[in-house]
């Protein structure tokens, strides 16, 4: 019995239009892998707290070789590795996380290891003004606001010798109609400097009912949370 012959596969024909989309979309591609938005200064995440004295993002991406000394050298545990927080371009450079630990207070010893300057050497003076981000009450989840349950952990931790948490004392009703004497926690923004013993340390969890946000770093002066009416990123 004879074979048939077998057919012969179509070749997919790409059009000159086609092809040129493609390629300029490729390339737009690799461009914004490389540059993540917020390097270009348009916008910033809130998750990405980097260590003290490290450089404006750009700068610092330049420099990062990712060694993991920075994290290594931690007394708290608190630097970790990115995954997307600082996009492809910033994988594996450090970031704090503060649900884990805490930028210690009296610390310098990233700067100190850090081999290429990413993270600059401060002294302890230096670093005790620097600002990495700010504390933010969450009123849906604090104990004295949303429960009207007393706690004054995050004020008792702020390791500033001027408080950057203070109290509002009120007195509320509660759901029995009680009246309950409270003292409520607000953040001085003037004063945070964003050092995360707050967050780490406040007794409810999944997540903290007060925490930390990039908005106000010292290292990129267009990352406020306050906008300035005026300014280019207001």
């Amino acid at each position: 019995m004879a074979r048939k012959p077998k057919k012969s596969r179509p070749k997919h024909k790409v059009g000159r239009r086609a092809f040129l989309t493609a390629a300029g979309s490729g390339a737009a591609a690799a461009v914004m892998l490389k540059v993540p938005p917020y390097v270009q200064g348009r916008t910033f995440n809130p998750d990405l707290i980097r260590p003290p004295g490290s450089l404006p993002e750009n700068e610092f991406l330049e420099k990062c070789v990712r060694c993991g000394e920075c994290m290594k050298v931690c007394p708290t545990n608190a630097i970790h590795p990115t995954t997307l927080e600082a996009g492809l371009a910033g994988i594996w450079s450090p970031m704090l996380l503060m649900s884990v630990g805490y930028c210690e207070y009296n610390c310098t010893l990233c700067g100190q290891v850090c081999p290429t300057g990413a993270i600059e050497e401060l002294t302890l003076e230096e670093k005790q003004e620097v600002v990495i981000g700010t504390a933010h009450v969450d009123r849906t989840r604090c104990l004295p606001f949303a429960y009207d349950r007393e706690c004054i952990v995050c004020e008792e931790h702020c390791p500033l010798p001027e408080k950057a948490i203070w109290f509002q004392e009120v007195t509320v009703v509660d759901h029995d109609g009680n009246e309950v004497f409270l003292q409520q926690p607000h953040v001085d923004a003037d004063l945070c400097i964003g050092c995360g013993i707050c967050e780490e340390s406040c007794p409810v969890n999944d997540p903290a009912a007060i925490r930390v946000t990039s908005g106000g770093e010292t290292r990129n002066p267009g990352n406020q949370f306050l906008l300035d009416i005026g300014s280019p990123y207001g």
